[in-house]
C-alpha cells in the first residue's frame, strides 16, 4: 500500500478537491473526519457531475434513482455532499487476495487501508496489487519456506520442497496427514506474487473423515 496518503476533510470545498487531485495527479482521495476515520471517498467521477449536469437543473420524467443522485451531487459545494459513502475500506493485515476480491466485488479501483480503530493509514490501488506479481521468484520462495512450510507443516517441512518459476509454485514431498498437505497448498496460494500452485504432496493418513466426525459431534 501507499502510506503517504493525500486525504481531504469533509468540509472542504469543490475547488479544494479539484486542486488537490490535479496538484498530486490523483484520481480520488479518501475523506476523513477529525479523528482520522475514513467516512467516504471523493473521485474525479464525483467532481465531473457538476460539468455533466451544468445548465440541466430540472429532473426529467421517469429519471432513475441513480441519475437523481448524480444530479444532486452536481449541485454540491462541499466534499460531504460530493463523496461516495460509506467508504469501502480494507483492514490493515488483509491479504492481497482478499483486497483483490473486495475490489472486484465492490467495483472500486482503490481501497483506503485502516487500522483496527478505523483510522486511515494508507491506500492500495489495483496497480499496487498487480505489482505483487512482479516479485522475483527467489523472494516468493523464501516467503513460502519461512512463512508456510516451517510454521504450518511443522516438523514435516523437511519432507516438503517448493520450487517457483514465473510465480507458479510446485510443491512436492510427503507428509503424515492429508490436512498438512491441504494447509501447505492453501497457505502457499496466499503468498504475495504466487500465480498458481501445483501440488503433488503425498500423505500417509487421510484425516478428512476424522475431521468431519469431530466437527459434527463437537469432539475436540
Amino acid at each position: 500500500m501507499t502510506k503517504a496518503v493525500r486525504s481531504v476533510d469533509a468540509a472542504a470545498s469543490y475547488r479544494d478537491v479539484v486542486d488537490l487531485l490535479i496538484e498530486n495527479r490523483l484520481s480520488a482521495a479518501p475523506v476523513i473526519d477529525a479523528f482520522q476515520h475514513v467516512v467516504g471517498v471523493v473521485s474525479e467521477a464525483d467532481l465531473l457531475r457538476k460539468i455533466e449536469y451544468a445548465g440541466d437543473e430540472e429532473p426529467r420524467l421517469f429519471e432513475s434513482r441513480k441519475r437523481r443522485g448524480e444530479r444532486r451531487k452536481s449541485r454540491a459545494l462541499t466534499v460531504e455532499d460530493l463523496m461516495s459513502a460509506p467508504a469501502v475500506v480494507a483492514l490493515s493485515g488483509s491479504s492481497i487476495a482478499a483486497a483483490a476480491r473486495q475490489m472486484d466485488q465492490e467495483n472500486v479501483k482503490r481501497l483506503p487501508v485502516v487500522d483496527d480503530l478505523g483510522r486511515l493509514i494508507g491506500i492500495v490501488s489495483r496497480a499496487d496489487l498487480l505489482k505483487a506479481h512482479l516479485r522475483p521468484d527467489d523472494e516468493i520462495l523464501a516467503d513460502i519456506e519461512s512463512g508456510v512450510l516451517r510454521p504450518y507443516v511443522d516438523d514435516e517441512n523437511t519432507n516438503v520442497t517448493a520450487a517457483v518459476t514465473d510465480g507458479v509454485v510446485t510443491l512436492s514431498g510427503r507428509v503424515d496427514r492429508w490436512s498438512s498437505a491441504d494447509i501447505a497448498e492453501r497457505m502457499t496460494r496466499q503468498v504475495a506474487g504466487v500465480v498458481d500452485v501445483r501440488s503433488s504432496i503425498a500423505w500417509g493418513y487421510d484425516d478428512r473423515q476424522m475431521r468431519g466426525v469431530h466437527m459434527g459431534t463437537g469432539i475436540a
